[in-house]
């Protein structure tokens, strides 16, 4: 070999090994495939659909303009405060977490459509509003998308799945509870009739099916009224439950329907203590001309102690979401919506931490893990069984315009005797 040959190929062979280095160390600094469809950062950590470089995207489905308009939008305010200081304090393993939104407007159709929309491109869903549209999409969470969803909803149908859970008491056991109430501190007796005025659909029937039970074990008559979300004027219900002589009445439906019903109750003298699941109520309530009714003879049942709880994570809480939102009210939406976003949250640090591991099979595993999660609300949530609600106890509030959320305590999270022998019955 002549020596000019000779550094023409010494120059080649440097060439190509600088290529390989540089390529060897681009790879080393992207994302490995594991041949399962999963990537691999150069930290080590796993993850697939919804992470995108150092971003996690999660997605929130509320209503915003419809029914629950009022509580969604609190919801969503509260998820958007947690988000930012969870990526303040470094989110999880370094990655930021961002919240894409849409607004349903508590219509089938458009949930149905935000949620096709969002599922492959979120890890999950730390809000979900709207048991009806989560359950008309549950057998596609659980075998196609498989991405973890927390609902702004308590239905007991959507127990059974590891990836679709509830926080707290589903409706029918904080029925139960809801009317041990009004028996114990309300004078409803053996004997009695009790109204139910209820949404059609999952939330409102899965209410009906505790106080059915109740009225089984208590030896009460349940009265029922089913009613739609679009009905706001409750004159009809009240007169036919003042007829049937009620002493008593629950109302599973929204606060427009709540204020109307107590309302048209007090106009019709129909003297019976009403009290509410926990999505009927809002204290904007108090700013209407039912407020004198509602604070004199409503009551709530919650699956937690409210925003004006006195803990401190609470009162940091109203502290950090008045700051955020000096001119939007406190109500309990701020507190479901906090709470889902901090046991979303709480999993994805838990998944990386433990397991290097932001896929959403990730995090659903380590969601199972969390036995004793509690932020400051009164209640323990323990989501190691995916058959169960994370809860089976249930605080009573009552309207005060005097309270921070326009709620106070009236009895502290507690299960009756009933509803710790009920089992839900689960889809």
């Amino acid at each position: 070999m002549n020596p000019i040959t000779r550094r023409r190929t010494r120059a080649l062979t440097v060439t190509a090994m600088a290529t390989l280095l540089a390529l060897t160390a681009a790879c080393s600094s992207k994302a490995k495939d594991d041949g399962d469809g999963d990537k691999q950062s150069a930290g080590g950590i796993k993850t697939d659909k919804g992470v995108t470089g150092k971003t996690i995207t999660l997605g929130a489905l509320t209503d915003m303009t419809g029914v629950y308009a009022t509580l969604g939008k609190s919801i969503t305010q509260s998820q958007q405060l947690y988000v930012k200081q969870f990526n303040d304090a470094g989110g999880a393993c370094g990655y930021k977490a961002k919240l894409t939104v849409r607004d349903h407007g508590y219509d089938p159709q458009k949930a149905v459509a935000a949620y096709t929309e969002l599922a492959p491109e979120v890890l999950g869903f730390p809000q979900f509003l709207g048991s009806p549209f989560v359950a008309a999409v549950k057998q596609r969470i659980e075998g196609q998308d498989k991405a973890l969803v927390l609902p702004q909803a308590w239905s007991a149908h959507l127990l059974g799945s590891k990836y679709v859970r509830v926080i707290g008491s589903t409706y029918d056991i904080e029925t139960i509870n809801a009317i041990d109430f009004l028996m114990k501190e309300k004078g409803l007796k053996k004997g009695d009739k009790l109204g139910h005025v209820y949404f059609e659909g999952d939330y409102g029937e899965n209410a009906l099916q505790g106080s059915k039970y109740m009225a089984k074990e208590a030896g009460l008559t349940i009265v029922e009224q089913k009613i739609k979300p679009t009905d706001n004027d409750m004159t009809a219900q009240v007169s036919a439950l003042k007829k049937a002589g009620v002493k008593g009445v629950v109302i599973s439906a929204g606060p427009r329907q709540a204020a109307s019903l107590v309302g048209v109750a007090a106009a019709a003298k129909l003297n019976a203590p009403i009290i509410g699941n926990n999505s009927a109520y809002s204290p904007q309530l108090l700013g209407t001309q039912a407020a004198p009714a509602l604070l004199k003879n409503y009551w709530i049942a919650s699956p937690s102690l409210p925003i004006g709880a006195d803990s401190p994570d609470a009162k940091k809480l109203v502290a950090d979401y008045k700051k955020a939102y000096p001119k939007d009210a406190l109500d309990n939406g701020v507190v479901a919506g906090w709470t889902a976003a901090s046991v979303f949250g709480e999993a994805m640090k838990k998944a990386c931490k433990e397991d290097k591991d932001l896929t959403r099979e990730g995090v659903d595993k380590a969601l199972l893990s969390l036995s004793d999660f509690e932020n400051g609300f009164g209640v323990t949530q323990d989501f190691s069984d995916p058959k169960a609600p994370s809860s089976h106890a249930s605080t009573i509030l009552r309207p005060d315009k005097s309270a921070v959320g326009g709620m106070s305590v009236v009895r502290q999270p507690s299960e009756s005797e009933e509803a710790k022998g009920f089992i839900p019955t689960v889809s």
